[in-house]
């Protein structure tokens, strides 16, 4: 069984640590801070065996050298020089093993156009998705165009429903009050965010969300839903979906 811990970090960000079982070998993904990582595994007296690396950002990467230089751990991650450390380059169509679980990698362009997600099937699937899909909402595109972010959510949301997302932010009551713009008469998104406001209240993760629970309350995911359509009329041009979606993301941008 693999347990999956939130270590938060930086302002919002949460560095997922992972491990199989009782071993001690435990992975992480996008450390964008080694000291939280570090206080996590010598409290608990465990080894860092391997990271996963989604894109290139300083708040995902910038805790990548002290980690290495302390744990000699095996670094997964896209083909982008700029990351120093990664060991294994990797994207559309590998796979990787991390502590005897299998990880598809996924290219998923938008925020960055490095970008990658890795999946590792199961009952549920687990999905690393960094800054691409987040709870109600997607990363902004600062490299790449609308189109690629559209394509990328397509992939993501063409896995199993019951796969648990595990999104680089804590970016929930934010995404949920624009939610509230784009579809203003959603009853699962109403609810949805009396969960997250009490699970704040409370400094609980928002995370992980299903995919199952994104493709009712998330817009992004629901850019062709006439309640969405209606909304966004008042936004800009929604000819066909890609334009439709360019627009909710702009419409986000300004919110």
């Amino acid at each position: 069984m693999l347990t999956v811990i939130p270590i938060p970090a930086l302002q919002d960000n949460y560095i997922w640590l992972f491990r199989q079982d009782t071993s001690n070998r435990v992975a992480v993904v996008d450390p964008g801070d080694a000291a939280p990582v570090v206080d996590w595994l010598e409290r608990e007296q465990l080894m860092l065996d391997t990271i996963l690396i989604t894109h290139h950002h300083a708040d995902h990467t910038g805790g990548l050298k002290p980690l290495i230089e302390r744990y000699s751990p095996t670094v997964y991650g896209p083909d982008n020089p700029a990351i120093e450390g990664i060991q294994q380059v990797v994207g559309e169509g590998d796979e990787c093993h991390v502590l005897g679980r299998r990880f598809e990698v996924y290219a998923v362009p938008g925020h960055t156009l490095d970008h990658i997600a890795f999946y590792a099937p199961g009952t549920p699937g687990l999905l690393f998705a960094g800054d691409t899909l987040f709870s109600a909402g997607c990363g902004r595109c600062f490299e790449g165009t609308p189109r690629q972010m559209q394509a990328s959510l397509d992939k993501l949301n063409a896995l199993p429903e019951d796969t648990l997302v595990f999104a680089a932010h804590e970016y929930t009551l934010a995404n949920l009050d624009f939610a509230a713009a784009a579809e203003p008469d959603n009853p699962a998104r109403a609810a949805y965010r009396e969960t997250c406001d009490q699970a704040r209240r409370l400094d609980r993760p928002t995370l992980p969300t299903t995919l199952g629970r994104e493709r009712q309350i998330n817009p992004f995911l629901r850019v062709d839903q006439a309640s969405v359509q209606e909304a966004l009329r008042e936004q800009g041009p929604t000819d066909d979906r890609t334009t439709a979606f360019a627009t909710l993301r702009g419409w986000k941008d300004r919110f």
